[in-house]
């Protein structure tokens, strides 16, 4: 009789096992995740905890360290004496009555090369008062190698020193032989100057015209009468076997110039005169000109 109540297929046999199994884990769950959940909330809790006390704790020795040195600065003696900011260490800063940190940025200051030229400059000292600079200028005193060079004794010394030889009007020179120091004495030529034209001769291969200088930026007009340029002495480029890199080195020609010529050789064969050039809009009659003292072929 009792089959007839409590008889299931086996399709409603095993959906039961499943419904009872979920209900296990269900009820497992619930009983097991509120635990895990505290534990986990714990911890997060304590790391806050422990990370705060960790802030503080550095605050506190912040705190200290900041107490430590104050109370040593305010317990150091002011002592007034003469000193010279451009010597004077840090010591001897906070003896004065200046802050360690001050004394810091002047000697960092001074070690990237900064000088105090008067003792009007101290007063830029970032952190000091009117108060303390009106007290300290009195003591400063600064080396007359710092004094402003505007002065009466850096006046003095210019004039008497030794004046370096310059040649008499008249005196003309060869801008192709003539090396730095021959030409240092040319009046209105400095070292730089000096300097600018031999290296732009070595480049060249030697100038063929005074009016040359020109291309550096030089007043020709005021340097043609000191000089004049031998054109036999310039050095020849052979444009038969010269390859790209070493004509465009020449400041008379350019990469595509350059270019040109090595394609003109491979195609129609050695160059013989620099009107075979002429046919090609990279050049003008005015590169021509220039070139024809440089090249051979």
């Amino acid at each position: 009789m009792w089959k007839d109540y409590f008889y299931f297929t086996r399709n409603e046999q095993q959906g039961i096992i499943i419904l009872i199994i979920g209900i296990v884990c269900v009820a497992g769950g619930l009983y097991f995740w509120p635990k895990e959940a505290r534990q986990q909330e714990k911890t997060k809790q304590e790391l806050q905890h422990e990370e705060a006390e960790f802030a503080a704790s550095l605050q506190r020795k912040k705190k200290e360290y900041d107490y430590k040195h104050y109370r040593t600065f305010e317990q150091t003696p002011i002592h007034l004496a003469p000193f010279d900011p451009n010597k004077t260490d840090s010591a001897g800063f906070v003896r004065l009555g200046l802050r360690p940190w001050m004394a810091h940025n002047i000697m960092r200051y001074r070690s990237k090369g900064g000088r105090f030229r008067k003792p009007e400059d101290f007063k830029r000292v970032y952190g000091l008062t009117a108060q303390q600079f009106q007290s300290l200028l009195p003591y400063i005193t600064v080396e007359e190698r710092d004094v402003n060079r505007d002065s009466s004794l850096y006046t003095a010394l210019k004039r008497d020193s030794v004046k370096p030889f310059k040649y008499a009007a008249g005196v003309t020179i060869d801008l192709n032989t003539t090396d730095t120091t021959e030409l240092k004495k040319i009046p209105g030529v400095g070292g730089s100057i000096a300097r600018m034209i031999v290296g732009y001769r070595q480049k060249l291969g030697g100038f063929y015209d005074v009016c040359q200088l020109d291309d550096i930026r030089l007043n020709v007009e005021k340097l043609r009468g000191w000089f004049y340029a031998d054109a036999s002495k310039t050095q020849r480029i052979n444009l038969n076997k010269a390859s790209v890199e070493r004509l465009k080195a020449h400041p008379y020609l350019n990469f595509y110039q350059a270019k040109v010529i090595v394609e003109h050789r491979s195609r129609y064969g050695a160059i013989s005169n620099l009107s075979q050039l002429s046919l090609y809009n990279e050049f003008t009659p005015h590169d021509i000109q220039r070139i024809s003292h440089y090249v051979c072929f």
